[in-house]
């Protein structure tokens, strides 16, 4: 063999209890698995090297289903933010804007549209213009070696949106919505797991649902999923849910509910209607997911709290409106006291907006402020390019842990690693769950959550031989020791590196080791199997 782990404690991920044995790997793939007190006569295996694992908990590698490190991987070998953690695969194109499929126009759009989440690119060669390129693309990154964790991807709707309609606020023509048809399909035969939106953002919220309902036909066609970032988190967040449900039913399409959270003070306490809303659903025989992140802040760009008509035409279009007064007072109108859509139907309360990062240098001083009101706000748009980051504190401690309990529940970081004070949540997610809310607070047992990180969202990505410790499967592992993991990222801190995390393997080799990042990318492109 070419690697085992002596007497680890291994939590496998179908959440049953766990076990201690030796788990021997040869050829990137588990090769078996002898348990402790074995019949006689059953030899614990050797190999190449023994590493002993006393103390620690072997599982699953991590599924990191919402991530948006789209060009971080191709900009960052390294790429220890989620490696670190555990994550040996990463949900790209999330929240329907991404980088594929477009042409020239598209391109130089969205590259405009989400500055604020992974910076406008002046330092990748963009030389695709498909999903199947984008996946080639980071397959033969960083000179043909790869990337640091495996990654999936979902077609973006507002990009495929963009692309065949540009930025108006109006339903799609019936060639127009062909169009948009064979785009989705085009994906998915190129390696897309699914279809995700973002309809708090534009121009993906300009689609009326039987648009979308479109769409998610062809997914199902495919056999994806559909993730949403629905229309409300806020004030019609139990409606918004309703809508995504009722959507994907008369589609006949999966449906995996993005950082299904419930924010804001008109949210508070009202997770057990969430569940409840999925529980009926679920029982009617509907496919729903859903992930989160263990924090109460959201994270986003500052132009998304915009109202949708302020979008129309594109971010030049928006930087018009904001610098002529009498728009940006109309604009004010509807954040601060109608409750914008783009902030979901809350007045915004600015005090809990806080500037994670900026686009412009110059700008550097906001960084870690909680803005003061519209003036600094609009400021900040104009001059930042609609680049700016913010934590938004409309979280609610009691619904975290409510939703996470849920067996539909997998984990999500959410994590947008561009500005100096991103989220924690980008590196500390995973760690937290298993320190904070196994360890310290019981919310869930390890080996329950372990199966939220690993083998259900494993399900949900229809992979036959990951997700789970079980021989024959793909070696995507990690070893952590339950009594001490944790994040290091905090608030004042965000991108420290997590601890108790000694080891992570991708395809059998190690990622981390010893705690440190080693220089092998072993990650690459995983598509969706026909």
């Amino acid at each position: 063999m070419d690697l085992v782990f002596r007497d680890a404690e291994v939590v496998d991920g179908g959440g049953g209890p766990s076990y201690r044995a030796d788990v021997a790997i040869d050829g990137g793939r588990i090769a078996a698995i002898v348990k402790e007190g074995a019949a006689a006569g059953c030899q614990r295996p050797t190999a190449r090297r023994v590493v002993d694992a006393e103390g620690l908990a072997l599982s699953p590698g991590f599924i990191d289903m919402h991530a948006h490190s789209d060009l971080a991987l191709l900009r960052d070998p390294d790429h220890s933010a989620k490696a670190a953690q555990g994550v040996t695969l990463e949900v790209l194109g999330q929240d329907g804007l991404s980088y594929a499929p477009v042409d020239d126009r598209t391109l130089a759009e969205v590259r405009g549209a989400i500055t604020g989440w992974n910076g406008y690119g002046d330092d990748i060669d963009f030389d695709w213009r498909t999903v199947g390129g984008y996946l080639d693309r980071l397959d033969r990154a960083h000179d043909g070696r790869g990337i640091a964790v495996n990654a999936a991807y979902l077609v973006p709707q507002g990009t495929v949106r963009m692309h065949a309609v540009g930025w108006e606020d109006r339903p799609a023509t019936e060639a127009e919505l062909n169009r948009m048809r064979r785009l989705v399909a085009e994906g998915l035969e190129q390696g897309a797991v699914g279809m995700s939106s973002g309809l708090t953002y534009t121009p993906g919220m300009y689609a009326p649902d039987a648009e979308l309902t479109e769409l998610c036909r062809v997914v199902a066609e495919y056999d994806g999923y559909y993730c949403p970032h629905h229309r409300s988190y806020g004030a019609g967040a139990l409606r918004a849910y309703e809508e995504m449900i009722t959507l994907s039913r008369e589609a006949g399409c999966a449906l995996h509910l993005a950082h299904a959270t419930m924010n804001f003070g008109v949210n508070r306490g009202r997770a057990p209607e969430l569940l409840a809303l999925l529980d009926e659903a679920l029982d009617a025989g509907a496919d729903i997911s859903l992930d989160t992140y263990p924090y109460t802040p959201g994270c986003t760009s500052l132009v998304a709290l915009l109202p949708s008509w302020a979008g129309e035409g594109g971010p030049e279009a928006v930087r018009a409106r904001l610098r002529d007064d009498g728009t940006a007072e109309r604009i004010r109108h509807h954040l601060e006291v109608l409750g914008s859509d783009g902030c979901h139907g809350v007045p915004v309360e600015w005090d809990t907006v806080e500037v994670s990062g900026v686009s412009d240098p110059a700008l550097a001083e906001f960084t870690g402020r909680r803005l003061d009101g519209w003036p600094t706000a609009r400021r900040l748009l104009v001059e930042d390019r609609l680049g700016t980051t913010v934590l938004q504190h409309v979280g609610h401690e009691e619904n975290v842990r409510a939703i996470m309990r849920h067996p539909a529940h997998t984990g999500g970081s959410d994590g947008i690693l561009q500005g100096l004070k991103p989220h924690p949540r980008a590196y500390g997610t995973f760690p937290r769950y298993l320190g904070r809310y196994v360890r310290e607070l019981g919310v869930l047992s390890l080996e329950e959550c372990v199966a939220h990180l690993t083998s259900r969202p494993a399900a949900r990505l229809r992979l036959p031989d990951r997700g789970l410790v079980r021989e024959g499967y793909v070696a995507d592992l990690v070893l952590f020791d339950p009594a001490t993991v944790a994040p290091g990222a905090t608030y004042a801190a965000p991108r420290t590196l997590p601890v108790g995390v000694p080891h992570v393997l991708i395809d059998g080799r190690f990622v981390i080791e010893d705690g440190r990042r080693t220089d092998i990318l072993a990650g690459r492109s995983i598509r969706r199997t026909p």
